[in-house]
């Protein structure tokens, strides 16, 4: 399997991922970056992947453990080795496992879950690389993937995901009415949002809010100062 080595967060976060197939790149940033873990606390991510999400969470904020499950062995071999090599191994541990049938370790409540689950649902032809397909299309359990999500979450705690756009309808039919943020990322200003940041706080009675998001880009396609700050772990997203 051939590697790159890419970096995210001004550098500070060394990713090594296979060159072909599904590859982590923004969105696993902003997704880190909604989290609102603080010192002292334990998140778990479903679906880990190579690691990056949760390995930029645990950068920019100091004092937070994480688990990951990722149902991949190879990806998840190479999960733990970017958390060794990011000097993180001992604030991260990732296991080989299906979110849908999660180890008695896992089975607790954590003080935050996320999520970056398979953006596509059954619509299209699948990958012919099996690890690719598990990758890109959820075989329409989206709804499955966002209420794990929130089950394994603590009372007060947040489960955060990002999601295609035009699936935000399906989301928000498979969680409860209340105690839900939604975060759009627009690519530019004007133009209609291809991303949005979901995050369900666990008991929470408030109504529902469409926050005003985050521009990506600005009109000659360089980064937004805002968005450039987030994507260099200067700043989080606050939802």
């Amino acid at each position: 399997m051939s590697l790159t080595e890419d970096r995210f967060l001004g550098g500070r976060v060394i990713i090594r991922q296979p060159e072909a197939g599904f590859r982590a790149g923004l969105d696993a940033v902003m997704l880190a970056a909604a989290v609102p873990a603080e010192a002292g606390e334990e998140v778990l991510e479903l679906g880990t992947g190579v690691g990056t999400a949760a390995l930029c969470l645990l950068t920019r904020v100091a004092g937070v453990r994480a688990k990951g499950v990722e149902i991949d062995p190879p990806t998840a071999e190479l999960g733990s080795a970017n958390a060794a090599a990011n000097g993180l191994l001992e604030r991260m541990s990732l296991i080989t496992g299906d979110i849908f049938a999660l180890p008695a370790c896992y089975r607790k409540p954590f003080d935050h879950v996320f999520a970056n689950p398979p953006f596509h649902g059954e619509e299209g032809q699948a990958a012919p690389d099996p690890a690719k397909a598990r990758a890109l299309q959820d075989g329409g359990r989206l709804a499955d993937w966002l209420r794990a999500g929130l089950k394994r979450t603590v009372s007060g705690g947040a489960f955060t995901t990002i999601l295609r756009a035009d699936r935000l309808s399906e989301a928000l039919q498979a969680l409860p009415e209340r105690g839900i943020s939604v975060f759009p990322l627009w690519p530019k200003a004007g133009v209609p949002a291809k991303r949005v940041i979901l995050q369900a706080r666990q008991g929470a009675r408030s109504p529902m809010a469409l926050l005003p998001g985050l521009v990506l880009h600005e009109a000659d396609g360089r980064y937004t100062p805002e968005a450039d700050a987030v994507l260099r772990g200067e700043r989080g997203l606050t939802l």
